[in-house]
């Protein structure tokens, strides 16, 4: 599962690698643009798949930092800035991924409890 969320976090930096020159430093662009980016091309390539991850101390830490790393870049911030990660969400209107990401699970976990248990034809 690790290796499965480590290739994601992976796929989600060569985007935000590709789209970085061509869209987030671009001034021409608003933020509203480029957080419908974020939202539209960023967020799922990250989190394909995250009903399944197993949420660890390190994965939720890294998972943030990626996220983080693209906020911070739309709101034209370095790390030398040294502005709170919750100041840059608020800033820019968005919700911890985190908490998008456990809600999600829950869901799935309830649609999971919901069904009847399986039983072999027979």
């Amino acid at each position: 599962m690790e290796r499965e969320i480590n290739r994601r976090i992976g796929a989600a930096s060569a985007v935000m690698r590709t789209l970085h020159r061509s869209v987030v430093v671009k001034r021409e662009l608003s933020r509203k643009a480029k957080l419908s980016i974020y939202r539209s091309i960023f967020v799922p390539t990250l989190t394909y798949g995250h009903e399944l991850w197993v949420m660890t101390k390190r994965t939720r830490s890294r998972v943030q930092a990626a996220e983080m790393s693209f906020l911070c870049r739309v709101a034209g911030l370095s790390l030398r800035d040294r502005v709170r990660s919750s100041a840059i969400r608020e800033e820019l209107g968005v919700e911890l991924l985190l908490l998008r990401v456990e809600r999600s699970q829950m869901r799935w976990l309830g649609h999971l409890v919901k069904d009847a248990p399986w039983t072999p034809p027979g």
